[in-house]
């Protein structure tokens, strides 16, 4: 057995729970001032201060990692992104730069729909070696798991690749991969006019093999205005429901369409984006326990009014921030970005954005029980901070702070390594 001992943190965040905090939870941290935990092979046995378990520690059987004037957080947990995919589109931003809107250009055949032909063309070996590179820079900045959709094939062949890619990613990198199926993730061309017979298409053709491969735990849909509408998404979640698959769903992005509702309506884990999403709406996702999952970097990329997040905490809900990483609307991952934007443009507090980027995040996913928290039996995944406080992280502005990061009991990146 492997043992390792940490002490002496400035500053221990525990996030201590195994369900997601909601409403005024989310501000309590479970902070230890010199806190210390012990390590057993992958699992946190116990947590306090270096002063309680220095008396319950023979340091000659541990290893001891001195974390004197450094935070120490959870790792973080990046609940909703697209990091696998074919191809860029820089031209796009230039647009946007230029006053295009994001609806406009998908209009006219960009968009999400622009990423189809050059994933369709990508092998699943450049699929992973592009993907691989994406997950040593999320780890850079402290995330221990991420969840990756599909999503840019919209036929069997792809789909199947881009899972199975980030299955074998799972399988060969530190971060934990949690997958989703995002086959309706636009309508292509082809397909206008006949949504419901596309959805039949994915339900019937592609997800079965899904399943059977265990390639995905999570179904996701794309529910706006010229892609989805309510009653086909309704349609899709409720028959994914029905085929094994936990329900996420992209809800009231650029418009107010009944989103939020929907998911409380057919109990998704999570909804997100969310910057439309109604009060009706805020209060349903509260009253079911549904993650709402805000992605505060998209709306600075696509410079829209960021979500509601002071008011649905306000209101009770259990909020999750997520980078969404995407070749389009958001080509970025940057924790420290989420961080600001959160702090500075969402009126969170530091701590109720600490809490929504673990164990809310971990909760998005379906792994509150597992990750999220630094606390018994929890696996132990954890960060370590250049700085003694978690004051440090908005105010040392969008740069990353993390020096180390421990993933099942093991040190799989130090800044000092680069």
């Amino acid at each position: 057995m492997k043992k390792r001992y940490i002490r002496h943190a400035s500053e221990l965040v525990t996030c201590r729970g195994k369900a997601p905090k909601f409403g005024k939870e989310m501000a309590d941290i479970g902070l230890i001032k010199d806190g210390a935990v012990i390590i057993h092979d992958d699992k946190i046995i116990e947590v306090g201060t270096t002063e309680e378990l220095d008396k319950k520690v023979n340091m000659e059987e541990y290893e001891v990692l001195d974390a004197s004037g450094k935070t120490v957080l959870p790792g973080f947990v990046d609940s909703h992104t697209h990091f696998i995919f074919g191809g860029y589109r820089a031209d796009e931003f230039s647009w946007r730069l230029k006053g295009d809107s994001y609806m406009s250009i998908m209009e006219r055949g960009g968009g999400i729909n622009a990423t189809v032909n050059p994933t369709r063309e990508a092998s699943k070996e450049e699929l992973k070696e592009a993907g691989r590179e994406r997950l040593n820079r999320m780890l850079e900045f402290g995330v221990t798991t991420v969840e990756g959709k599909s999503g840019y094939g919209m036929d069997c062949d792809t789909e199947l690749k881009q899972l199975r890619a980030m299955k074998e990613l799972d399988e060969e990198h530190p971060v934990d991969i949690v997958r989703t199926f995002l086959g309706p993730h636009s309508v292509l061309p082809q397909w206008k006019g006949r949504e419901r017979e596309f959805l039949d298409e994915m339900l019937c053709n592609v997800m079965p093999k899904v399943r059977e491969e265990n390639l995905a735990e999570f179904a996701d849909i794309f529910t706006e205005q010229g892609v989805f509408n309510i009653e086909d998404s309704e349609y899709y979640l409720t028959r994914a429901k029905e085929m094994g698959f936990k329900l996420k769903i992209h809800a009231d992005e650029m418009y107010p369409l009944g989103g939020a509702q929907l998911a409380a309506r057919v109990g998704a884990v999570s909804a997100d984006h969310l910057l439309k999403a109604s009060d009706e709406g805020i209060q349903q996702m509260k009253e079911q326990g549904v993650i709402s999952t805000l992605l505060p970097a998209t709306a600075f990329c696509l410079k829209e009014e960021y979500a509601p997040g002071r008011k649905m905490i306000d209101e009770g809900c259990a909020v999750a921030i997520a980078s969404d990483l995407n070749p389009g609307s958001c080509f970025t991952n940057s924790i420290p970005l989420l961080i600001a934007l959160g702090c500075i443009y969402m009126n969170m507090s530091v701590e109720e954005v600490i809490t929504a980027l673990t164990i809310n995040g971990a909760a998005a996913v379906d792994r509150a029980d597992r990750i999220g928290s630094i606390e018994p039996g929890k696996q132990a995944d954890m960060v370590f901070l250049k700085y003694p406080s978690v004051y440090y992280l908005p105010y040392h502005t969008g740069i990353n702070l993390v020096e180390t990061v421990i993933k099942n009991g093991e040190t799989v990146y130090h800044k000092e390594w680069l």
